[in-house]
């Protein structure tokens, strides 16, 4: 898949779900379950050299699934990523020379900010979407209107405290995303292969946004008729 393809993926599902898994099993069930219930996207946590094996295995027996490397922190675990195959990059902050070496390996990155200030910066300097993180904490679905009101053209992630309850408020309020971690892909569903409950949380999620995208849509003035 090309950037643009992953890229138009990633708006299209509207889900990024967000694991912490330290097992090559362990990322092949979260994999596997989240596409088996419409979600074909997964971001592994990087928590070390592991990470990448992880990474690089699961990209080459699930090619059809997006998988993306998150909390990449400097350009050296940016390299591992894409080398490993990483299709996409996330952090929880805002660094231009990750943002720029990603632009530049035409890999699509997600850095995180919080002030308009970075929202506008990361959005600058090639970023393809801007994770607004941690968005509960600092006025939730108010906050993803207020940015998105003063900068419409920018796509945002909401990512941190998005539940069941508040998904469909952030698509409502502008966000093209969302970040969901423990609320998606709980830890013990993963340690007892809860296969079913995943692909109902899955299917839980992804009706929240198009149902509030179809909200969205229909609330758009509709434009006039023009006499032939």
């Amino acid at each position: 898949m090309t950037k643009r393809e992953i890229s138009a993926r990633i708006e299209e599902v509207g889900i990024i779900p967000a694991v912490w898994v330290s097992s090559e099993p362990d990322a092949q069930f979260a994999a596997e379950s989240l596409a088996g219930g419409g979600i074909p996207i997964l971001e592994i946590t990087v928590e070390g050299p592991e990470t990448m094996e992880l990474i690089s295995r699961l990209t080459s027996a699930h090619p059809e699934i997006v998988v993306g490397a998150g909390t990449v922190l400097d350009c050296d675990t940016a390299q591992r990523a894409i080398d490993a195959g990483a299709r996409f990059l996330t952090s929880p902050g805002f660094d231009y020379t990750i943002v720029e070496f990603a632009a530049k390996e035409d890999l699509v990155v997600i850095p995180g900010a919080l002030t308009p200030t970075e929202v506008v910066t990361a959005w600058r300097v090639g970023s393809d979407f801007v994770k607004v993180f941690p968005c509960a904490q600092i006025g939730g679905d108010k906050y993803i209107k207020a940015l998105k009101k003063a900068l419409p053209k920018i796509p945002l992630v909401a990512s941190g405290g998005v539940t069941q309850h508040t998904a469909a408020a952030f698509i409502l309020a502008g966000a093209s995303a969302l970040g969901v971690g423990l609320d998606l892909i709980p830890p013990d569903a993963i340690a007892r292969r809860q296969v079913e409950r995943i692909q109902e949380l899955s299917h839980r999620f992804l009706a929240f946004v198009k149902d509030a995208r179809t909200r969205l849509a229909e609330a758009r003035p509709k434009r006039p008729k023009t006499k032939k």
